[in-house]
């Protein structure tokens, strides 16, 4: 690692509230400090780059820590939820797009090393932020100690985000974009684009529940009613999400 990308590094763990304090992730001795830049090196390289360390082992590690992590917050913060309602407002926290605007929030980008592939691609490029701002947590959750103060070190740098999304989400409904939850899910899944069938109910102005909707991917299904087909459509996409996360795992 050349002196300017580990200079590079110090001062983005440093905007990241990583400091050399007490809150700082990087061991007093020279060796283990390498170590632990190397790791963070390895989650802000992307795969495109075709460097044998990069950004997926730790994206995959990533996507755990974040899921447990977010569950933990909004235990805490909002317990008095349901659990579909929780189940429903931790899929936004933990979204595609919510990493990708998280990446813009604390200027990912400029640190990252990008092969000529993604660099060019500008349409995927919140695709690239999302996946090694997920990256990102892995290396934060092993550089804060793995299953010994790992979670603590990831919550600690991501509550203060969590508090200013789930506030807004809970204060305006509609901003939960459901179908945009459900369909980045079932793509990622291999599952091809959800099915929305709706009709209208009333034709009552005003109706709250003027229209219902039903939807169906990847063996999930959901019902919804809203004023508009398009708060119908997010009821149901709600309910598949919430049933997703509610659904027993299959078993080995």
């Amino acid at each position: 690692m050349t002196p300017q990308r580990r200079q590079q590094l110090l001062a983005f763990l440093e905007s990241l509230g990583f400091g050399s304090g007490s809150g700082g992730l990087l061991p007093p001795d020279p060796d283990a400090a390498g170590a632990a830049l190397a790791t963070l090196d390895e989650a802000l390289t992307h795969s495109s780059t075709g460097r044998p360390r990069h950004h997926d082992r730790l994206e995959f590690l990533g996507d755990a820590v974040l899921r447990l992590a977010a569950a933990e917050f909004l235990r805490s913060a909002h317990p008095s939820l349901s659990v579909g309602d929780t189940s429903a407002l931790r899929a936004q926290l933990v979204s595609d797009r919510w990493l990708s605007e998280l990446a813009r929030a604390i200027v990912l980008e400029p640190v990252l090393l990008l092969g000529a592939m993604a660099t060019g691609d500008r349409a995927g490029r919140a695709t690239v932020l999302a996946e090694c701002c997920e990256a990102l947590v892995g290396a934060i959750y092993t550089l804060g100690g793995g299953p010994q103060g790992g979670l603590t070190a990831v919550q600690h740098w991501l509550a203060p985000h969590w508090q200013a999304s789930a506030a807004e989400l809970l204060a305006d409904p509609l901003r939960h974009n459901w179908k945009s939850v459900l369909q980045e899910w079932s793509q990622g899944q291999g599952k091809g684009l959800p099915t929305y069938t709706c009709h209208e109910r009333s034709q009552v102005h005003g109706d709250p529940e003027r229209f219902e909707c039903h939807v169906e991917v990847a063996g999930l299904s959901g019902e919804g009613r809203g004023g508009s087909r398009r708060e119908a459509e997010q009821q149901a996409a709600r309910a598949a999400l919430a049933a997703r996360e509610l659904r027993p795992a299959p078993e080995c």
